[in-house]
């Protein structure tokens, strides 16, 4: 899950217990402020009576009380005889006409020529919590409005803010071909966080590049300085199997050392071939047809097909052409494949390579009957000098595979292997769009 969705959605779930809470003291809180509300509105009603008493008198309004016609409030004035002093607001019933009301009432005595007077003024519980109702759903519609409008502002922040981390990710690690980064470019942000986290990913890249680089260069330069010595040795060997006098248990011996520098030749040509190969020294400038290429491997390949009688299948319609292509990384891409598939196969064994046209998409699969790969090994079968259990008994340098993946790296060629133990393996070469055409 993105981080923007995340945080959205943290803001959203916040908001909700918010609102859930809110909905759940409402009613308290509603009947809280119609309470303050009409108790600052009976004090205010009382201060207006007297004030009218203190300058009309209290004649006309002593031992009277007024009510509505639908008894939602009343007012009475009438002599009080106890002698304490009383200011009240509370809830209490009222008997009036028959029918038994709750009322707010605010009792107040007070004296008025001469006389003690005890002053009511009602509003009925009934009346005040009519509007209890009205004004939960209003509350309720002006939350929920502003808990969306305040949702969306979070949205619209969060993909502001995260812009530039997300200009970071596009531009810095997924926009580049690994270790080829190109050049630096600032992001933009005015979040200092986002921009030490910006250099930082650069300083990182720099180098990670000057690192692979150095690597690069002295894996070519060993490669080339290797290739001297060992050609003057092999030079050597061979002139001293020319001598007549030489015994046999030393011939035996040359022999072998023959062996060894064969296979240290071997393996310096390949990561010299790597090493070219990751430095783009090659030209993607031949156009071929996909099954003529694949005929002349089978051409180089079929006394090895032979000697563990393989039947190998190329299924590839004649009219597919690869295009703007380096055809001598290709044909080693596509030996190495077949040739792993003869020497890790069973006797009488199948292989069969297949392509396929679907959804614009050019693919072509290498299938094989063989000893197949573990799963727990899959994730390494391109890692340099990697050998494993099935290629300890072979001639093996752990090359091929890294050949293989560094040529379809330089094609830009996606490979999808697959593989069961005792059951086989499969390779399957996705072509990028503009490689392969039909005609």
């Amino acid at each position: 899950m993105k981080l923007k969705t995340k945080l959205t959605l943290f803001n959203a779930i916040s908001k909700l217990v918010i609102v859930t809470i809110f909905v759940m003291l409402l009613p308290a809180l509603i009947k809280n402020i119609n309470q303050n509300y009409t108790d600052s509105k009976l004090r205010k009603q009382k201060d207006k009576l007297l004030q009218i008493i203190k300058i009309q008198g209290i004649k006309n309004y002593s031992d009277a009380s007024y009510y509505t016609p639908l008894k939602e409030d009343y007012i009475s004035i009438g002599v009080d005889s106890s002698t304490e002093a009383l200011d009240t607001i509370k809830n209490e019933k009222r008997l009036i006409q028959g029918d038994t009301i709750e009322y707010r009432i605010l009792s107040h005595n007070f004296n008025a020529e001469s006389k003690k007077y005890l002053m009511e003024i009602a509003i009925s519980v009934d009346a005040i919590t009519e509007t209890t109702r009205p004004l939960q759903n209003i509350a309720f519609q002006v939350l929920l409005g502003m808990i969306l409008l305040t949702i969306m502002a979070d949205q619209f922040y969060s993909t502001y803010v995260l812009r530039p981390l997300g200009l970071i990710i596009k531009t810095k690690l997924i926009g580049h071909k690994f270790p080829n980064f190109g050049s630096y470019d600032k992001v933009k942000t005015s979040t200092s966080d986002f921009e030490y986290l910006d250099i930082s990913i650069y300083k990182m890249i720099e180098t990670i590049e000057s690192t692979f680089q150095k690597e690069r260069e002295f894996i070519s330069n060993a490669s080339h300085e290797l290739m001297t010595p060992i050609s003057i040795l092999q030079s050597k060997i061979e002139n001293m199997f020319e001598q007549e006098d030489i015994a046999d248990e030393l011939k035996t011996r040359l022999l072998e050392m023959q062996k060894i520098l064969n296979r240290l030749k071997s393996i310096t040509k390949t990561l010299l071939l790597i090493s070219q190969i990751e430095n783009e020294q090659f030209l993607k400038e031949d156009y071929i047809p996909l099954a003529e290429l694949l005929h002349e491997v089978y051409d180089e390949i079929s006394i090895r097909l032979q000697d563990k009688n393989i039947n190998l299948e190329i299924a590839i319609p004649a009219e597919w052409q690869l295009v703007k292509v380096n055809k001598f990384l290709l044909f080693n891409l596509f030996f190495n494949l077949i040739n792993n598939a003869i020497k890790y196969n069973k006797e009488d064994g199948e292989i069969n390579v297949v392509g396929l046209y679907q959804n614009d998409i050019f693919s072509v699969s290498i299938n094989d009957t063989g000893i197949g790969i573990g799963a727990a090994e899959l994730p390494f079968i391109f890692n340099r000098f990697k050998k494993f259990r099935q290629s300890l008994t072979q001639d093996s340098f752990g090359l091929g595979l890294p050949i293989v993946k560094s040529i379809a790296d330089f094609h830009d060629i996606k490979i999808e292997v697959t593989s069961e133990k005792n059951v086989g393996s499969s390779f399957k070469l996705v072509f990028p769009a503009g490689l392969i055409k039909i005609g």
